[in-house]
């Protein structure tokens, strides 16, 4: 495997995840933390998955799919505005509804973490996450990432009010 750890492992998309990204994309509970207000086809994620395998220094991006050691896909993991000058990325993860708090998030962040210091050689790593999302920001205080700013009613949620999102940033040592 490419990326393992004791349940939780990595891996490249591939076509046959059409259904598995179709469900994730379109899961409305999570639509306001990625700015997404509409909903996305089958054939527009069939064109993204066909994108997928280029090169992370082409597109500047990575999505891998986060898969328990029963096989199955159970969420995703990103890296995105990958900056190989600067050696940095941004970092997003989301784990389907029926597998959160198993300790998925964490062995798939630690992953991904590992690749961007040994493979990619980043320097540091960042990620928003709304103030309200409190097992979010535990999951990344554990894994070392710091708070260094807050932007004030960022994000509309569903209801009307307003969430605070949290900006935190991990510098590799050495």
């Amino acid at each position: 495997m490419f990326l393992q750890s004791d349940h939780t492992y990595l891996r490249a998309l591939e076509p046959s995840d059409l259904t598995f990204l179709y469900t994730l994309e379109n899961d409305t509970t999570v639509w306001h933390v990625g700015n997404t207000l509409t909903p996305y086809s089958r054939y527009v994620l069939g064109q993204y998955l066909e994108n997928a395998a280029l090169d992370i220094y082409t597109i500047r991006q990575l999505r891998l799919v986060i898969c328990n050691h029963s096989h199955e896909a159970i969420g995703a993991i990103d890296l995105f505005d990958f900056d190989p000058l600067h050696q940095r990325a941004g970092i997003g993860i989301v784990i389907s509804a029926l597998y959160r708090g198993k300790g998925h998030a964490a062995e798939a962040l630690d992953l991904l973490l590992t690749y961007c210091r040994q493979t990619l050689h980043l320097h540091q790593v960042y990620c928003s996450v709304t103030a309200s999302n409190h097992t979010s920001l535990k999951l990344f205080r554990k894994a070392g990432f710091e708070e260094i700013g807050l932007r004030k009613e960022w994000l509309r949620k569903s209801d009307g009010s307003w969430d605070d999102v949290v900006e935190m940033q991990l510098v590799f040592n050495g």
